[in-house]
């Protein structure tokens, strides 16, 4: 049997790059291996057989599948040694392809379409989420599927105190760097689509900098692609579009006459939606009275998806007329309130017209770390968490409760990547920090009330954080030739659901911490980038106002109610010591003192944890008693734990012990130990010898200098 191979191949950022077509996966409507470097994955495309005339919404769905194996790792619980739920990190590659792709479909398709990107092997060096972009869109591309693209996506990073741009570094060219930013941007041949950034407080000159070198970038990617497909040559098939007929059309505009536009432009989201559920109430009853078929619903109700997208369109490009009367500059009423919750470690309350987030921060000791396994990292110490939980409530509806979906985990990564550049060192504040944004009610940006929210959290908990952080949630209003637009700040509900772009942007006053953007447009331009980060950037800046009107700065103590952490560091070779014989020692100190828990690290870093701050004293006491060298001269004092014939031995210290003679218990002639000192006695002594570990006390010393 012959697999029928063609290989396509090139260079890109100085490492091989191929793609291979054949036989495999035959039964898929298109099936590619892509290799970069070494590291390899099969994308797999399928689109139903059927056209879904009843549905309501494009199927689409996008699956990234990481496997272990990929790795030469066996990962997994003892009991569970194969692949579970997805990764955070595997739903975030997803996410990234998925939002690249779906915009340049057509959202009235009704077939189902399936994407599939399988991470085969992993090099350690070429990151997989740069070749399972691209081999997604190359399978899209010379397939059957009626599709708009091909795209490409590159990775881009800038080095601290350096103006050089890397294009796709590896992951060894950024081992150990510091970084003004790291972002993966994708788009089509002429326009940026997609963009995930993370930064530490870059200008945002840098940033378009970046954008505009990966557009060079994407632009010969896709065009690699173009040639693949034109010698492919695979027609594409003709699909069911979700448009009502001319007749239809013409009875619904009659229909709706001005009763969208008044719906749309009610300044209460609760009384325009209430308006909108009625004229869709309105126009079912209408359709029931006609001899129609159930697609011809369905029609009707993208059709009044489309006039509403047209309303908003035309009122904000030609009269700058927003649904809630804002200009398009301006940003909704701010509210912000620190220490809500008076037990919390920390707790702030950020609200943005209709939009609620409720923060805590909880800080734990060393020891409370999350560990991830996952097939590009193995036991990863996670110090750092910020959790997004988004109720059905906060949109007023119902709905079950089933953990964290793809939205909250990518929601919550963008929050967690805008704030983690601005923690303390380790060394500074050497505390695990969880952060949750509860999300109260929501009508646009969510994700950026949780930056706003959690930096003033964060905060009202005493964390040292370098300066506070705010986001906002910038949209877009354009015509097809892209040459009319309008930037909006502040989206809310109708300008991101009917808008053509949702770009996050979050930082400091200082600069850009984080980025993220979605359009529901082919993309958009530099020019249009520079202008939405310029506007941005001044409603960050008013948005700051009100945080640091909350809370200046990080409180200057932790909560009563949160553990404290002392950190100790000792020479290594005395962590046996500390730790004794099965943890005798060490969980001795914890149980005489009510600590929480002493951790050490290997370089001799100890942390000490306890509920108060005299319980942690106390255990940080018992430590230094054991590692500090005794000096001749120096007052130690502790229980009797033994007598003996010719002495008793002090315990003045876990593990520390030393003895008195007889001689030196008192002046004077001393016939039996107890005559003097009986067991369990608690007594203050002198050192007088210290030599090859044993230790020599004396009472009597404690009144006369030591010759």
């Amino acid at each position: 049997m012959e697999l029928n191979r063609k290989i396509f191949s090139t260079e890109f950022a100085r490492r091989p790059l191929s793609f291979e077509v054949s036989r495999v996966g035959e039964q898929a409507d298109a099936t590619i291996i892509g290799k970069y470097g070494d590291t390899v994955v099969l994308a797999t495309v399928v689109m139903g057989k059927k056209d879904k005339a009843g549905m309501d919404y494009f199927p689409l769905t996008v699956n990234y599948e990481e496997k272990f194996y990929a790795a030469g790792k066996i990962l997994g619980s003892r009991f569970m040694r194969r692949e579970g739920k997805s990764s955070d990190e595997a739903v975030l590659s997803g996410r990234l392809i998925d939002r690249t792709i779906r915009p340049l479909f057509n959202s009235a398709t009704r077939r189902d379409v399936q994407v599939v990107v399988t991470v085969l092997q992993i090099d350690g060096i070429n990151d997989p989420d740069f070749i399972g972009l691209l081999t997604a869109s190359m399978a899209l591309t010379i397939s059957k599927i009626p599709w708009a693209g091909p795209v490409a996506g590159v990775k881009v990073s800038k080095l601290k105190n350096s103006d050089e741009i890397l294009i796709n570094p590896s992951i060894i060219d950024l081992k150990d760097k510091d970084l003004d930013f790291d972002a993966f941007v994708s788009g089509t041949k002429d326009k940026i689509n997609m963009i995930e950034l993370g930064g530490n407080e870059v200008n945002e000159k840098y940033v378009v900098n970046g954008l505009a070198l990966a557009q060079k970038q994407i632009t010969e990617l896709t065009k690699f692609q173009e040639k693949v497909a034109k010698e492919l040559a695979v027609p594409k098939t003709e699909v069911y579009l979700a448009i009502p007929e001319k007749e239809l059309e013409q009875k619904l505009n009659d229909f709706f006459g001005n009763k969208l536009e008044e719906a749309l432009y009610n300044p209460d989201k609760i009384k325009r939606e209430e308006m909108l559920y009625r004229v869709r109430d309105d126009m079912r009853v209408m359709l029931e009275e006609m001899d129609l078929e159930e697609k011809d619903y369905i029609a009707s109700e993208v059709y009044l998806e489309s006039k509403l997208d047209g309303i908003l369109h035309e009122k904000i490009l030609n009269e700058e007329k927003r649904p809630d009367g804002r200009k398009l500059n301006e940003v909704r009423e701010l509210y912000a309130e620190a220490g809500v919750l008076s037990r919390a470690h920390g707790s702030a309350l950020f609200v943005r017209g209709n939009t609620q987030s409720l923060s805590i921060t909880t800080i734990a000791p060393p020891g409370s770390e999350q560990l991830i396994d996952t097939m590009r990292n193995q036991s990863v110490k996670k110090k750092f968490m910020l959790h997004y939980n988004f109720p059905p409530y906060s949109v007023g509806e119902t709905g079950p409760f089933r953990g964290p979906g793809r939205r909250d985990i990518g929601h919550g990564s963008l929050a967690e990547k805008a704030l983690r550049p601005l923690l303390p060192s380790w060394e500074i504040f050497p505390y695990v920090i969880r952060l949750v944004s509860e999300i109260l009610s929501s009508n646009g940006s969510s994700s950026m009330a949780t930056v706003c929210a959690g930096s003033l959290s964060l905060m009202d908990a005493g964390v040292p954080i370098r300066r506070p952080a705010a986001g906002i949630a910038m949209g877009l209003i354009s015509d097809e030739s892209g040459k009319n637009y309008k930037v909006l700040t502040d989206i809310q509900g109708p300008e991101d659901h009917y808008g053509d772009m949702d770009f996050k942007i979050a930082g400091t006053e200082m600069g850009i911490t984080a980025m993220q953007m979605d359009v529901k447009i082919g993309g958009i331009n530099l020019e249009i980038a520079e202008k939405v980060l310029a506007q941005a950037k001044e409603a960050r800046l008013h948005i700051l106002k009100t945080i640091t009107g909350a809370l200046k700065e990080p409180r200057k103590e932790i909560s009563q109610f949160a553990p404290v952490v002392f950190a100790l560091t000792i020479n290594p070779e005395k962590i046996g010591e500390v730790i004794g014989p099965g943890g005798k020692v060490i969980n001795g100190i914890i149980a005489a003192t009510g600590a929480l828990g002493i951790d050490i690290d290997q370089s001799g870093i100890v942390y000490i944890s306890g509920p108060n701050k005299e319980s942690a004293e106390m255990a940080l006491k018992h430590v230094k008693s054991i590692v500090e060298d005794v000096e001749v001269g120096q007052i130690v004092e502790g229980n009797i734990v033994k007598i003996l014939d010719f002495g008793a031995i002090v315990e003045f210290g876990p593990g520390r012990d030393g003895m008195i003679h007889v001689s030196e218990l008192k002046e004077g002639f001393v016939k039996k130990v107890e005559d003097v000192v009986k067991l369990g006695d608690f007594v203050r002594v002198k050192v007088i010898r210290a030599e090859n570990g044993k230790i020599s006390l004396s009472l009597k010393a404690l009144n006369k200098p030591v010759i």
